[in-house]
């Protein structure tokens, strides 16, 4: 048996980066670990104690201490703020591109031009602000939800738009803009008429969809997010696919990381999700399976805390179970892909050094150092197979051996 797993517990930093000052003050300070211990010290967390939490994080509590037999390391950040997608993506081997931060006015009219030309129907919307509607079933605008600028959102009414037409507008949309994210989405028993009625704007500068008051959430919801300078064939998924080599993504990283050739199950519920990894672990005896941990971040959104522990705490408990299915080849690296501190005073992620947390039969105290870029995970997966190279990132499987 030969597996290679990747758990990411989504936002779980440990420290603010050094350059937080000049690129984004906001998160002076942050610290999502630390933080949630001193206002919770009695939480434990006895499964990611010893695979290193606590060296990763260089402190201890009167519960939680350092493990001198930990296999660890910690990773900066190479992609630019503090996001999941790109986060992911840098897991996979994409060596990050700067994307600009841009609201959907100042490039309306190149979209327009490109979605006409491609012999679609589109109109421009609303008053001040504009967006598209595109065949009557489909607009694009800002993303409100996240940080204002770096997504746009396709938000379709799939009753009247086949998701996958939706997903050939957005692909147009993505080769004209220059934004971070194009999110096309949508569900199903959504009018036109429920989407149109939750346009909201912000700061005098983006107007979008809100889309959980929209409703495509609700029901046969569809999406697929694409980046800005991404490509899939010098990722992981990819490069182990074509090898032949089984690969299962599990929870958010399934909406956000392409998977030609593998397994791809959304999932939020942080006890659903673990357990399926646990089965998908049990269904193969070679291959690579990589989990999102969504709930953590969520509850960093939520600003709560407490939240934020009971989700860890949840994810500890199979983390366990995880390591006792362990092989004797088999490689467990638990992670995050950002900060999102619950008690810094905004919602939003935080930009964080996260903790590299390794797991082998047999291995002990070993530290693998800071890593320059979270791309040095999905280096290590394919080299660990014997694949060709991800874009980006440096193998870490030697200093494990």
């Amino acid at each position: 048996m030969k597996r290679f797993v990747v758990v990411v517990l989504d936002s779980f930093g440990v420290g603010a980066m050094e350059d937080v000052k000049e690129v984004r003050p906001q998160d002076l300070g942050s610290n999502t670990c630390k933080h949630i211990l001193d206002r919770l010290p009695e939480l434990r967390l006895p499964n990611l104690e010893k695979l290193g939490l606590m060296n990763a994080l260089g402190d201890e509590t009167e519960y939680m201490h350092k493990n001198p037999k930990a296999n660890y390391g910690i990773s900066a950040l190479a992609h630019f703020g503090a996001d999941t997608f790109n986060g992911h993506q840098e897991i996979m081997g994409t060596k990050p591109k700067k994307p600009l931060f841009q609201p959907f006015q100042q490039c309306i009219h190149e979209v327009y031009e490109a979605l006409t030309s491609a012999g679609y129907e589109v109109q421009y919307k609303g008053d001040k602000l504009k967006f598209l509607l595109v065949n009557n079933c489909v607009t694009v605008a800002d993303n409100i939800e996240a940080d204002p600028g770096q997504i746009y959102n396709l938000t379709a009414a799939l009753d009247l738009i086949p998701y996958k037409e939706v997903l050939k507008i957005g692909r147009i949309v993505r080769k004209v803009v220059k934004v971070s994210r194009v999110i096309p989405f949508g569900g199903i028993n959504v009018s036109l008429e429920d989407i149109l009625n939750a346009v909201e704007e912000k700061e005098d500068k983006f107007i979008g969809i809100n889309a959980p008051k929209s409703g495509v959430y609700n029901e046969g919801y569809e999406v697929i997010h694409l980046g800005y300078g991404i490509d899939a064939e010098v990722q992981v998924p990819t490069i182990l696919g074509k090898k032949g080599i089984p690969v299962v993504l599990l929870g958010k990283v399934a909406d956000i990381v392409e998977n030609p050739y593998g397994k791809s199950i959304s999932c939020v519920d942080t006890e659903e999700v673990m357990k399926l990894t646990i089965k998908e672990m049990e269904a193969i005896e070679e291959g690579f399976i990589c989990t999102n941990v969504q709930e953590t971040d969520l509850a960093g959104h939520a600003e709560n805390a407490e939240r934020y522990a009971e989700k860890l705490a949840i994810a500890d408990k199979y983390i366990g179970e995880i390591m006792d299915k362990m092989q004797e080849e088999d490689i467990l690296i638990v992670m995050a892909d950002h900060g999102n501190d619950p008690t810094i005073g905004h919602s939003h992620h935080t930009r964080e050094n996260v903790p590299l947390l390794i797991y082998k039969k047999g291995l002990e105290g070993k530290f693998i150092g800071l890593r320059d870029t979270m791309s040095d995970v999905g280096a290590t997966a394919v080299d660990y197979f014997k694949a060709d190279r991800t874009e980006n990132g440096s193998s870490f499987l030697k200093e494990l051996n």
